[in-house]
């Protein structure tokens, strides 16, 4: 099954945020949908975002053509590029795609495919080289995988980052349980990761966000693996809000922090996790849960959509292409970007 996908002139995407009560289709034909789509996690994860961001491009050439009205095409990728600041896939695509589009309006679907394409075998490469990985640091057979948010097929195409490693041990038969983390504000995990664990046949339990490091404390996970929405140039990481106290938890109970990303969420343009902007998503979603209040009328809330670990925190990075062992003093380097140029 296909998160997103493009055909007869639009893009059809699941509804993340009907999950897991229905699975129901989204078409989106406008950028002004697609940006509203973005804006309400209706599609959300940094790959999944940028092969939306890609085929957006292709949106807004067709509704302003890049020769013929330049001024409606930028105005248009900026507000692609601008719907949710975190996660650079979603930015880099749209440039990729849009400098195609400029260059030759015609050309501009086969460079949303290829986007594509590229994420497919990504998550692929990704499940594999992540599972030997984990196998490598874990001596303990089957593994015991804890995780947070959602990392599968719903944030990438199919498959997945970190939730792909996990079915490549489920389908070797080396996993005991996955533990993913409930994920609040919005519950991704509860109700994402869980769903496609369940479609997957894995054995799992669900986690309360607060009981992770005092799971790790107790003996009662391997591993920790997650995904991530950008990685600086020094391997510092922005995921989810609440990876940083599970890498803390970890470090404490001696447990390996693991990374799994493709190659275009690396950035070598942001120093390290000082310099990554965090969304933060203001009220309503911590006041409230599914549409029900849960603080008295008026409360004030913080509410940022990711943390930062450290990569002094993370044993390795995984993507589609390498492992990075920062636990043995690598360091990123650059490397080419999916399938249309670099960068």
């Amino acid at each position: 099954m296909r998160s997103l996908n493009w055909s007869d002139g639009g893009l059809t995407i699941i509804d993340q945020t009907r999950l897991p009560a229905e699975v129901a289709e989204l078409r989106i034909k406008t950028v002004d949908d697609l940006v509203a789509a973005i804006k309400r996690l209706s599609v959300r994860g940094a790959p999944a975002l940028g092969v939306a961001g890609a085929y957006g491009v292709v949106l807004a050439a067709r509704a302003h053509h890049p020769l013929d009205d330049s001024d409606g095409f930028d105005r248009a990728v900026t507000a692609l590029r601008s719907a949710r600041p975190t996660a650079v896939n979603l930015a880099r695509m749209v440039d990729r795609v849009a400098a195609v589009a400029r260059r030759s309006a015609d050309e501009t679907l086969t460079a949303a495919h290829a986007v594509r394409d590229a994420e497919l075998a990504a998550s692929v490469a990704m499940g594999e080289l992540g599972a030997d990985l984990l196998l490598e640091l874990v001596e303990r057979r089957p593994l015991r995988v804890m995780t947070i948010c959602n990392t599968g097929g719903l944030a990438t195409v199919e498959r997945g980052t970190a939730l792909a490693a996990i079915q490549v041990l489920h389908e070797r038969g080396l996993l005991q349980e996955a533990l993913p983390l409930e994920t609040r504000p919005l519950l991704q995990g509860a109700r994402l990761t869980t769903w496609e664990l369940g479609r997957m046949g894995a054995p799992h339990r669900l986690v309360v966000d607060s009981a992770g490091p005092f799971l790790l404390a107790r003996g009662e996970a391997d591993v920790v693996v997650i995904g991530a929405d950008r990685v600086a140039a020094n391997g510092d990481t922005a995921n989810k809000i609440g990876s940083f106290s599970l890498a803390l938890g970890a470090a404490n109970a001696g447990v390996p922090f693991v990374v799994i990303a493709p190659e275009s969420t690396i950035d070598l343009d942001t120093p390290d996790g000082a310099s990554i902007d965090i969304e933060d998503r203001g009220p309503e979603e911590v006041v409230s849960a599914l549409g029900t209040s849960l603080a008295p009328a008026g409360t004030r809330a913080i509410n940022p959509a990711f943390d930062v670990t450290p990569a002094t925190l993370i044993a390795a990075l995984v993507t589609e292409q390498r492992v990075v062992r920062f636990d043995r003093g690598q360091a990123l380097e650059l490397r080419s970007v999916g399938a249309v140029g670099n960068g």
